[in-house]
């Protein structure tokens, strides 16, 4: 049956594939080679860029194509044809205004245009750009995800899953561009969780909260230096615009369990005050199926025993989140606020497991049956003070402070029972409340020097305090019995202070930026002892450079080069410094390292972008100190024990290629392949050398049917793959589809989808333990039907982005044991 399996699996991986191809042959589309390129640059009555401006692009007082102005203000026109054109921009808030006519090709390739105020409130008006799916910019790809249909209805991390570059393992690590360690924040806020509890958050966080990903590889001196692979910066919707005004979005889903998304987002702007609220409840049934088969082998290399572990979770997840603040604009020139934020998960589930040992002729030798109930609360609060300050036309200055505080609650109960003749039952429980407590500060200041360069500099420190309590008790006697071999209380306190300054000048042809961060890292970690376990005590203390630029080469009108290097840290994550057990199984537990130390790497990556079109990257990574799972084996009492440590280090040569192209006017692709090299070499008992060529292959197609109806095939494919010395990850892939179309007078959106359409989003591969072996394939309920509709009201004009607060990178390793 294993056999049928792989040829049934490989058969739809093969379709996924030839699909992805298919979808894929429009890069060999060329553009006409007359096309020619023609920037707007679009500022308001202070001469300030005007930010998200509509452009669109007239022939014959006819629209050939809208641009979305840039954070500069810049409207950039792509290969467009020879011709006579005229402009016309749309900002809310501001009069439409049309350009005169310009015959291109001609002497003028690029121009400004000035936009005067509304002397009254715009009546409703629908303005629709259809934003790409995926942008590639510098340094940087961005994910508009409204623009996909797919994603409509999923959550955060099945959006990542499927994002160019992205890679999710089985224990919720994230690689990107094939690199483990990535600094996730959202709204500039680094989320504070790392593994398992990201993922827990991630995977209960609906897409509808969210505008844009972006995907960021090599994150400037003014970033946290945290995150070897970079930053995925997760942007949530937010209404800037004056007036009441905001949207309701509610959807539907059915797998083989039911799940729901729904979301309001209200935004009030009068005179010199603008407030906001933003409410989500989503709720997910949700399944996955694990089945695990486990060798062990004696000194000869034999096998001795083997443990086959199938079992099935099963439960629901229902995430409360609320976001609201206020925003007072003292002056023109300077703007103070605040942001209340407060997140409430409830995740419950029986998990239902058999565990057999086989003798080494595959006969069963003795079974366990194992039912855990697990309950799991987790609780946010947060808010950030901000202050934005013009000091003058040229200097900036931003000042943050953030409190977070966390309430991880977790519960089991646990009953094993031998399913032989004069069996036993056996039962435990185990309680798990942790509190965290984060207070961050930071200041950022920023000089113009002249038209094209810029300094920017400023300081951060942050404190955080961890008061994690294990306790785990077994029946005994029908009294419950501490089991003090595995309870344990746990301290822990870190401060970083951080510094920073970069400068960024443009010569001619080149654009450079240096810059180099400064970090200081104090922590203090206590294990409180009891009548069994000692007491235990460890601090540490390191200071750490770390310089990061970029060079930038505009050869012409189309080919731009890009040199980009820094270097970049991951600390241990919170409670992998915890030297306590969790549970898995009766015979798998998951414990802390308090030996853990950071891993440092370098990045180097040469990029070259043809025009819009084509984006060629190569990259190289060196990684000291790697963090790896170690996988401890107890062969006397058929335990293993999953940890962390620094293994040694690996090395990673990647080669990515990038294209977007629109064959024809209804029909435009994106799409991407990365390949990668790695080495990885540790000592875990053994010497490990392991290496693997990976590839990632994804594409996403956007039609445009009938006027009205948008319709996408999109999907990805990841060839065998390792994040681990010890781990290989076997092939996996997803395939996509939706179509949507607006309603009520453009005022609301429906949409339907269907993801994982061949059920092939399998997480399956193969361990190397000490001594041992396993192979694993998890099963989740990813086959899944979404109907979504969103309805957009009020009335509105267009006003400025408010503060992404001071949060580092202490979110990201919160853990909740």
């Amino acid at each position: 049956m294993r056999h049928s399996y792989h040829i049934h699996h490989t058969k739809k991986i093969i379709l996924l594939t030839a699909l992805l191809l298919m979808c894929a042959m429009a890069f060999c589309q060329p553009k006409t080679d007359n096309a020619l390129d023609f920037s707007l640059t679009v500022v308001n009555e202070r001469l300030q860029p005007a930010d998200g401006a509509t452009v669109k692009l007239l022939k014959d007082d006819k629209p050939v194509k809208a641009v979305v102005a840039n954070i500069k203000g810049i409207a950039l026109f792509k290969n467009v044809q020879p011709g006579a054109y005229a402009f016309v921009i749309t900002y809310t808030g501001y009069k439409s205004q049309s350009t005169h006519v310009y015959t291109l090709p001609g002497k003028v390739k690029s121009d400004s245009i000035r936009l005067q105020q509304a002397s009254t409130l715009l009546q409703q008006v629908n303005i629709t750009s259809h934003a790409p799916a995926v942008e590639m910019k510098q340094g940087r790809t961005v994910l508009n995800i409204d623009a996909s249909v797919t994603n409509a209805g999923s959550t955060v991390l099945e959006v990542l899953e499927k994002s160019p570059g992205v890679t999710v393992d089985r224990n919720g690590g994230i690689s990107l561009q094939g690199k483990a360690g990535v600094l996730v924040t959202i709204d500039d806020k680094p989320t504070y969780l790392s593994g398992a509890d990201l993922n827990n958050l991630l995977s209960s966080m609906s897409s509808s909260q969210v505008s844009q990903i972006e995907l960021i590889a090599n994150p400037t001196a003014k970033y946290d230096a945290s995150g070897n692979a970079g930053i995925i910066n997760i942007k949530t919707k937010k209404n800037r615009q004056k007036g009441f005004n905001g949207s309701f979005t509610t959807g539907a889903a059915q797998g083989v369990y039911p799940k729901s998304a729904n979301s309001l987002v209200l935004n009030y702007r009068t005179g010199k005050i603008n407030t906001f609220f933003n409410y989500n409840l989503n709720y997910v049934q949700y399944l996955t199926d694990l089945y695990a088969l486990r060798k062990y082998y004696d000194a000869t290399g034999a096998v001795a025993a083997m443990l086959r572990q199938p079992s099935f979770f099963k439960g629901t997840v229902t995430n409360h989140s609320i976001k609201t603040g206020i925003d007072y604009y003292i002056s023109p020139n300077t703007t103070i606020g605040m942001v209340l934020s407060g997140t409430a998960i409830h995740r419950k589930g029986d998990n239902t497991a058999t565990a057999t040992w086989l003798d080494p002729a595959g006969l069963a030798d003795s079974a366990i049956l194992t039912d855990n109930k697990n309950d799991n609360h987790f609780k946010n609060g947060a808010i950030n003070l901000n202050l934005r300050h013009n000091i003058s036309a040229t200097q900036d200055l931003a000042v943050d402070f953030d409190y977070l505080r966390y309430n991880l609650q977790s519960e089991q109960d646990f009953d094993n029972k031998l399913l032989a003749p004069g069996g036993y039952t056996e039962l435990s429980r185990g309680n798990i409340p942790t509190g965290i407590n984060i207070a961050s500060g930071k200041a950022d200041y920023t000089l113009k020097i002249g038209e094209t360069g810029s300094v920017q500099a400023g300081v951060r420190s942050s404190y955080s305090k961890t008061d994690n309590l294990a306790a785990y008790q077994n029946l005994t006697g029908g009294q419950w019995v501490d089991d003090n071999s595995k309870s344990n209380h746990f301290l822990y306190k870190e401060n970083i202070n951080a510094v920073y300054s970069s400068i960024e000048r443009k010569y001619n042809k080149f654009t450079m930026q240096g810059g180099l961060r400064y970090e200081y890292t104090s922590y203090k970690a206590n294990q409180l002892g009891n009548a069994v376990q000692k007491d235990s005590a460890f601090l540490r203390n390191y200071g750490e450079f770390f310089p990061s630029g970029y060079v930038s080469y505009q050869a012409d009108s189309s080919n731009n080069f890009t040199l980009t290097a820094g270097r970049r840290i991951d600390r241990p994550v919170f409670q992998n410094l915890n030297p306590f057990y969790f549970i898995i199984n009766k015979y798998t537990y998951q414990t802390g390292n308090p030996y853990l130390l950071p891993q440092f790497s370098w990045n180097f990556e040469l990029s070259h972008q043809y025009k819009n079109l084509l984006t060629t990257t190569l990259s190289y990574t060196n990684i000291q100190n790697y963090f790896s799972q170690l996988f401890l084996n107890d062969a006397a009492k058929g335990i293993l024990l999953y940890t962390q440590g620094n293994v040694g280090h690996t090395y990673n040569i990647g080669a990515s290629e990038a294209v977007s192209v629109s064959p024809v006017s209804w029909w435009s692709v994106t799409a991407q392949a990365t390949f990668n090299h790695k080495q990885l070499r540790g000592f875990n008992g053994n010497n490990y050398t392991s290496q693997v060529n990976q590839l990632n292959l994804s594409a996403n197609n956007q039609f445009t049917i009938f006027k009205d109806y948008t319709a996408e095939i999109s999907g990805f494919y990841t060839t065998r793959a390792r994040n681990d010395v010890q781990e290989l990850l076997y092939p996996t892939g997803q395939l996509s589809a939706g179509i949507a179309r607006p309603v009520l007078k453009k005022k609301g959106t429906l949409k339907l989808s269907i993801r994982d359409i061949l059920y092939t989003n399998a997480m399956e591969g193969f361990t190397s333990f000490p001594n041992a072996t396993e192979y694993f394939k998890i099963m989740r309920d990813s086959r899944v039907f979404t109907l979504t509709f969103t309805y957009r009201f009020g009335k509105t004009y267009k006003t400025a982005k408010r503060s992404g607060g001071s949060a580092a990178e202490e979110m990201e390793r919160v853990g909740n044991g």
